[in-house]
């Protein structure tokens, strides 16, 4: 059996990793954007933990046997992220210095930056959720290092830019799969990925 017989008998689990990345980063970004308080963090971890984190693990090893790399380290890396991200909340945000979370976030910005890199040869919705997400952690890194609520408030309503487009790819991905033909574009190359 070729490889690209044996990818074909595994579904695509990246419109679920998609909308778990989706889902938590929009509740996040309503907090970081000022729309809600932190009185609803506890909801932005239980959707990390169980959507945002293990969902998006699970569609990174879906990813394997696919022979998707990209998708591989898109997905358990940023799933890894939201479990970072709720167990410093849980446990030890009243330890760590804010230069220091700007350091974390910075670091994901560069990540991120070089995951974009990597996405200029796939579909534009990807490239334009990369683009946006690095903008996103670069401008949350900022404002921790500078306290500037601006820069944070800036960064939450950049966050919703990014869950948007990233719930728009999953969409797509779903319903062009399910209904055998292109319903929802996502712009060339021809595939998500």
């Amino acid at each position: 059996m070729s490889n690209e017989q044996a990818v074909a008998r595994f579904s695509n689990p990246a419109p679920l990793g998609l909308a778990g990345f989706a889902l938590t980063t929009w509740l996040l970004s309503m907090i970081n954007a000022g729309w809600f308080t932190g009185d609803s963090m506890n909801m932005v971890l239980a959707v990390a933990l169980a959507y945002g984190g293990t969902a998006q693990i699970i569609a990174g090893v879906m990813e394997l046997p696919r022979g998707n790399t990209f998708g591989v380290t898109a997905f358990v890396s940023y799933g890894a992220f939201w479990w970072s991200f709720a167990l410093f909340v849980l446990f030890l945000h009243d330890k760590v210095p804010s230069a220091f979370v700007g350091w974390y976030l910075f670091m994901w910005g560069v990540f991120t930056f070089y995951m974009w890199i990597a996405s200029l040869r796939a579909a534009r919705a990807l490239q334009l959720i990369f683009l946006a997400l690095w903008i996103t952690f670069f401008l949350l890194a900022a404002g921790e290092w500078t306290g500037m609520a601006g820069l944070h408030t800036a960064g939450g309503y950049v966050g919703l830019i990014t869950a948007l487009l990233a719930f728009y790819l999953s969409a797509a991905e779903v319903i062009n799969e399910t209904h055998h033909r292109v319903v929802l574009p996502v712009g060339a190359p021809g595939a998500s990925r």
